[in-house]
């Protein structure tokens, strides 16, 4: 006989958004402490960090970093990946600091890349990787910049010039190298075993592991979870999730949630989560990376906060709404404002190129709290 569905469990969404802002550490004023133990700590409680190029104020990792750990500082992340080695560069969504403790549930990724690469790489000599890894595994890590070639035209816009990039590319997604440190965005590529001193590689997840692990990364990170949000750049994963997730509200490890009087979409937390669900505490406020975890997934955003992000780096001036680079900004449980912000490293200063109030966003209400905090955001801004 089939088994009953779990009553779903009815919460607010100011509840929801307590949940979801206590799994990103985000209403507390230093969760993880301080230095290159404080960058492992917070890489594993979100997942993963996600790395960009665009630099017009501070990169994306450092400012997501930057966010829950008060003192951090830009060495904190290169000792964390090149000395102690606790996070790694793979990729998720995007590419991204991943912690090391995970690394074994993307190995059965880098086996599947290496026998079907995906299209950009998919033209690449072998021949000129094998060669590559002699030359590595022979002189130490290099970087594109130690490698002599001719350029050749771009066949996309972010591909690169140089052939021998692709290759390291390559070898990088297959996990015959590692990012072993960055200078800047220039990337030393070393051999994965040695950088990581392995005599043996760990065992590979098998896929059902992969699916646990999956569930419990957007649990920690979240809180509340749902199939777009647990893994939103894989739909074909879906299926497995789903069994995966009935599995656990059947074993009473998950319960359905519903927010508010929405029926869609489903989601799920652990009992304990529910059990223990903030109320409201001091108003923190924050100045976000448009790719922070609270808005690179938008659809969640909006149903969380109200708030429609716009990345619009790539959209015509004369239609922007808030701005070239702009920042959300989270005042307590509330987005209020997105401002575009540039910095000019030359008058080292921070510029303010639009200011938007969103929201339940006042002037009289929080211009203070955001202003502070922009002082400390230029600070980190223009620091070492």
């Amino acid at each position: 006989m089939p088994s009953r569905p779990a009553r779903s469990v009815v919460i607010s969404p100011a509840q929801a958004r307590r949940i979801w802002l206590r799994a990103q550490r985000l209403d507390e004023t230093a969760p993880f402490g301080a230095g290159p133990e404080a960058t492992r700590l917070a890489t594993e409680q979100l997942g993963y960090v996600q790395i960009d190029t665009i630099n017009v104020i501070e990169r994306s990792h450092h400012h997501i970093l930057f966010t829950r750990i008060p003192g951090y500082r830009r060495e904190d992340l290169r000792v964390a990946q090149s000395v102690d080695k606790t996070v790694f560069e793979y990729w998720t969504h995007a590419l991204s600091y991943v912690p090391t403790s995970a690394l074994r549930f993307y190995l059965p990724e880098m086996k599947r890349h290496a026998s079907e690469p995906t299209r950009w790489y998919a033209g690449a000599d072998p021949a000129d990787l094998r060669r590559l890894i002699r030359l590595v595994r022979k002189d130490g890590a290099i970087s594109i910049r130690d490698i002599e070639e001719e350029e050749v035209e771009k066949d996309h816009p972010w591909a690169s010039r140089k052939p021998s990039k692709r290759v390291l590319q390559l070898g990088f997604y297959n996990g015959d190298f590692a990012i072993s440190a960055r200078n800047g965005m220039v990337k030393s590529y070393e051999l994965l075993d040695r950088h990581f001193g392995w005599e043996q590689r760990p065992r590979a997840a098998t896929a059902n592991q992969v699916n646990d692990y999956l569930i419990d990364r957007a649990l920690r990170a979240q809180g509340l979870i749902s199939l777009d949000s647990i893994l939103h750049t894989e739909p074909g994963r879906k299926p497995a999730l789903a069994q995966a997730i009935d599995s656990r509200v059947r074993r009473k490890l998950l319960v359905p949630v519903t927010i508010g009087n929405l029926e869609k979409p489903q989601f799920w937390a652990r009992p304990e989560t529910l059990e223990a669900i903030p109320g409201s505490g001091e108003p923190l406020t924050h100045i976000l990376s448009p790719f922070d975890p609270l808005v690179i997934q938008r659809k969640r955003t909006s149903l969380f906060f109200g708030y429609d992000h716009l990345f619009e780096a790539y959209v015509p001036k004369a239609k922007r709404r808030y701005g070239y680079f702009a920042l959300p900004v989270i005042v307590g449980e509330d987005i209020v404002a997105a401002i575009d912000l540039k910095t000019d490293r030359a008058e080292r200063k921070l510029l303010i190129q639009n200011w938007t109030w969103v929201g339940a966003g006042e002037p009289g209400r929080h211009k203070t709290a955001i202003e502070e905090e922009l002082a400390r955001f230029e600070a980190f801004q223009l620091g070492p």
